[in-house]
């Protein structure tokens, strides 16, 4: 192979992590730059060009990349666009795939970040030999992959599976930054623990709290978790609200695809039996009978960071360049059918 390395990078609300993938699927060097940091999308895409010039000079990977494999927020894997990515700082929609590969001058393929880690983890991780599974990442939101008789699920446009923004409370339900209310997401994301801890404290003055050490505004989920785990009932009682929650919304997830197992990846599926539990409890209180003791919830096997970038970088060796387009002549691309990598 003439280019034997790929880069894989995992946009995400927070961060941005990128690394050098060799064909085996082994993660050479990897990096990360703060995706908030600019007020631009050109600014961002300059110093992710940069930083990940340096990676590669360091590790001898000069002209020998074949592709940049990019999971994102809301990323269409045919158009290559960001379309309304509400977790991320800048307008959409982004043309993502066309702008990085101006900036590198490298073949770019892109997907949505929760597709990507099902993608790594399937091919690398917990799911390997699974061919129905629904990839949950409990992150800055709440992303989901699907994989049904072993082929990732996109839909005629793209964007199927976006089951953080199935809602699950209709009646008074947050404000989701989709603009709907009552989302999965603004629940069992980091983000939604952070709320719920503000809203616990507020209808519970009396109560006292180790989270009311801790400005409200500035309360983050590792605050509750770190609460929960000394003892702090609040807390707990916050982690068995979303458990709850999650559990139901998995319960509702069954139905449509019989997964055999539901993967569990982000810093919230670390939280162990304080999350899982109650999460447990509900999901096997509220499955239709004929799933009943089915369905497995797994924990991700692969490092935080691996599972996007890896899954991510699987696209990069797909990546072709992209061909200019007549600015008059609007295109339409034509959907291929993607295909998923073999386990190696």
């Amino acid at each position: 192979m003439s280019k034997p390395y790929v880069v894989g990078i995992d946009i995400g609300g927070t961060n941005t992590v990128f690394g050098i993938v060799d064909a085996r699927g082994v993660v050479l060097a990897s990096s990360s730059i703060k995706t908030r940091k600019h007020s631009t999308v050109e600014a961002y895409i300059d110093e992710l060009n940069t930083e990940l010039n340096k990676l590669i000079e360091s590790n001898d990977a000069v002209d020998k990349i074949h592709g940049i494999g990019i999971g994102a927020p809301n990323a269409n894997y045919y158009t290559g666009i960001i379309e309304q990515g509400v977790n991320l700082p800048w307008p959409t929609p982004i043309p993502l795939a066309k702008l990085v590969e101006e900036k590198t001058g490298i073949p770019v393929a892109v997907t949505n970040d929760a597709n990507a880690a099902a993608i790594g983890e399937m091919t690398y991780g917990a799911a390997r030999g699974l061919k129905d599974f629904i990839m949950i990442t409990l992150g800055t939101g709440v992303g989901s992959g699907i994989v049904i008789n072993g082929q990732l699920v996109y839909g005629h446009d793209g964007f199927a599976g976006e089951l953080g923004h199935v809602i699950v409370r209709r009646n008074n339900g947050r404000l989701c930054n989709c603009g709907r209310r009552g989302c999965l997401e603004t629940y069992c994301s980091a983000t939604g623990v952070a709320q719920s801890a503000r809203e616990f404290l507020e209808a519970r003055p009396a109560e006292p709290s180790l989270l009311r050490n801790i400005p409200t505004d500035q309360i983050t989920s590792k605050d509750v978790y770190d609460a929960a785990v000394a003892g702090d009932k609040i807390a707990k009682d916050i982690f068995e609200f979303t458990g709850e929650i999650l559990g139901e919304a998995l319960a509702d997830f069954t139905v449509f695809s019989a997964p055999q197992a539901f993967i569990l990846f982000g810093g919230l599926a670390k939280s162990g039996d304080i999350l899982m539990k109650p999460m447990l409890n509900a999901m096997d209180k509220n499955m239709l009978g004929i799933w009943k003791g089915k369905v497995k919830v797994l924990p991700s096997e692969l490092k935080e960071a691996d599972a996007a970038v890896l899954g991510a970088s699987a696209l990069g060796w797909e990546a072709k360049p992209m061909a200019p387009t007549p600015s008059a002549v609007p295109v339409t691309p034509t959907p291929a059918a993607p295909q998923l990598p073999q386990n190696p």
